[in-house]
């Protein structure tokens, strides 16, 4: 991915000594994402104990509570995968480039990801973490109080309200700088009448 506004075989110069430090301060987020990665190794400990609970439980457990357990490793999962995107869309965005472009394995999402983009697909994730924990809670409603079900019901809509502005401040800003990085094509084809 080459930078827009400058050529890629474009010969680097040199930093003064003082952007240099600024520019090197990026490497300072390093640590916070092995951070994650040892994070998300605690979380597949957390997934094998819950599944080896389920398995080793398949016979005397009924079906809410299966259902309670599967729901816990689906939330182990989206926390997981949450992480994931933090880990690589971060790292790619504010420290430095993977270089995975062709690579069989690259996130179809990593190509266009951005500060923005990351923000809503963020915000996403935490929906469907919020939506796991809710729907475990109405289903063992019984062991819950009417108040923290009210809470959880309002901390799901707030994180709903939040995605959606994220969205279309997202969508605006991106609307707003379009034509800046659009290719000749791109700026005849958009701006030519219907």
């Amino acid at each position: 991915m080459s930078t827009p506004g400058r050529p890629s075989d474009a010969p680097l110069r040199p930093l003064r000594p003082l952007p240099r430090i600024i520019f090197l301060s990026r490497w300072l987020q390093l640590p916070l994402y092995l951070g994650l990665i040892a994070a998300q190794g605690v979380y597949v400990y957390k997934f094998l104990v819950e599944l080896w609970h389920l398995i080793s439980h398949a016979t005397t457990f009924d079906e809410t509570q299966i259902m309670l357990v599967v729901l816990g490793l689906i939330d182990v999962v989206m926390i997981s995968n949450l992480l994931i995107m933090v880990i690589i869309g971060g790292y790619e965005t504010f420290v430095s480039r993977l270089g995975v472009e062709g690579h069989p394995d690259e996130p179809e999402w990593l190509d266009h990801v951005n500060a923005g983009v990351l923000k809503v697909k963020l915000s996403m994730a935490l929906i469907s973490i919020s939506s796991i924990h809710l729907l475990k809670t109405f289903i063992d409603a019984a062991q819950q109080t009417p108040h923290t079900i009210m809470w959880q019901v309002i901390i799901h809509c707030a994180f709903l309200l939040s995605a959606v502005v994220m969205a279309v401040v997202n969508k605006m800003t991106n609307d707003s700088h379009a034509p800046a990085y659009a290719t000749p094509q791109q700026v005849i084809t958009h701006t030519r009448p219907h």
